[in-house]
């Protein structure tokens, strides 16, 4: 009887499942290591355009979510696109105008007097921390005072930097409206220039790389209309509940409070930090004010997790209100701010979809009942 020689060549079942254990595992690695390099070269592109990409994020997020109105137009209205384009920006400019001709006088009242009361709301907020914590406010005077406010100062080379930076930052900002307007002509004419861009790849590559790319473009999509929806709709209740409760400029914090919601959280917490000593400390503010305050606020915020987020948003996301904030965080230092921030949740989103697919599609290729996953 002969013995069947093993060749170095020939594993076990054992050496088999490890080397696969370990082929998923470098994959998986580099992968992540790639992903990983290229959101560190997307945030310095980022940080060092960021005049150039904020503008561009911006027209870009109208875009996709008013692509639908313009659709709407060419198919009910039978116009061609241009024609389409300029009807929105018509009805756009409308309603900009009618709601400034309806609420522009009273914010401007509203203004004129917030910065009237400013003076009396510090020196009111001064003698109130110095009854109220006599020893603590002098110790910080006392340190405000020894730290070199000069050394804090940008020189002037800094300042001439900066404030290129901001005019740079503001006439980019004035540019949007001219990206929005190319970009919803433009169509489905991007989506096939990119598609045609892929032609060095091989069909299944392409596919797999269109299907991402229109799950990415969903999530944005589906999260800036829900959140611009929720934003305003916020907005205007926050500003008519501070209107009655005769809080100062009630319009524009209202406004500002519900449109900083786009980034979940974040309006509750700056309306919570800013808002809350203004109503304390202002002329006719105090405790009853404040507590005003904060029923405005918590009512919102009632209306907006009980009625608009189940009906507008849906848990479109599915994620978790602890991985919100954290990716929150995470994009925000990545991205550079304030653009990170927004993305956040539909970035963390979709990297989320994007594991599950790598994960499906590796079961699929190397046998679901190969794997112990």
């Amino acid at each position: 009887m002969s013995i069947e020689k093993r060749t170095p060549f020939d594993f076990t079942p054992g050496e088999q499942r490890l080397f696969r254990y370990t082929i998923v595992a470098l994959s998986a690695v580099t992968l992540l290591g790639t992903i990983v390099f290229i959101i560190w070269v997307l945030g310095h592109i980022i940080a060092a355009l960021n005049a150039l990409v904020f503008p561009l994020a911006i027209a870009g997020v109208l875009a996709l979510v008013l692509y639908p109105v313009v659709d709407l137009f060419e198919r009910f209205l039978r116009m061609n696109r241009l024609a389409a384009v300029i009807t929105l920006f018509l009805v756009l400019f409308g309603l900009f105008i009618t709601v400034m001709v309806l609420v522009l006088p009273t914010a401007v009242g509203q203004g004129r007097d917030f910065f009237e009361s400013v003076p009396k709301i510090a020196a009111d907020g001064h003698e109130i921390l110095s009854f109220r914590f006599p020893i603590v406010l002098p110790m910080l005077e006392d340190f405000m005072s020894d730290i070199k406010i000069q050394s804090m100062l940008p020189d002037a080379e800094q300042a001439t930097s900066r404030a290129i930076g901001y005019i740079s930052f503001l006439m980019g900002l004035a540019f949007v409206p001219l990206y929005l307007f190319f970009a919803l002509l433009s169509g489905n004419r991007m989506r096939e220039s990119a598609k045609g861009a892929l032609f060095l790849f091989t069909y299944e590559t392409q596919k797999e790389v269109i299907y991402l790319s229109q799950v990415f473009v969903d999530y944005v999509t589906a999260f800036f209309r829900g959140q611009l929806i929720i934003g305003l709709t916020m907005g205007v209740i926050m500003a008519v509940g501070f209107t009655l409760i005769g809080l100062e400029a009630a319009i524009y914090f209202g406004l500002a409070l519900g449109l900083l919601n786009i980034v979940p959280y974040l309006g509750f917490i700056v309306g919570v930090v800013t808002v809350v000593p203004i109503a304390y400390f202002q002329p006719d503010g105090g405790g009853q004010l404040v507590l005003l305050l904060l029923a405005v606020i918590a009512a919102t915020q009632l209306v907006e997790s009980v009625v608009l987020t189940p009906k507008i948003m849906a848990d479109r996301s599915g994620l978790h209100p602890a991985v919100v904030v954290i990716s929150i965080l995470f994009w925000g230092t990545v991205l550079g701010g304030v653009i990170g921030m927004i993305l956040a949740v539909p970035l963390t989103a979709f990297l989320v979809t994007l594991g599950a697919h790598v994960k499906n599609s590796m079961r699929t290729k190397l046998g679901s009942n190969e794997i112990d996953w």
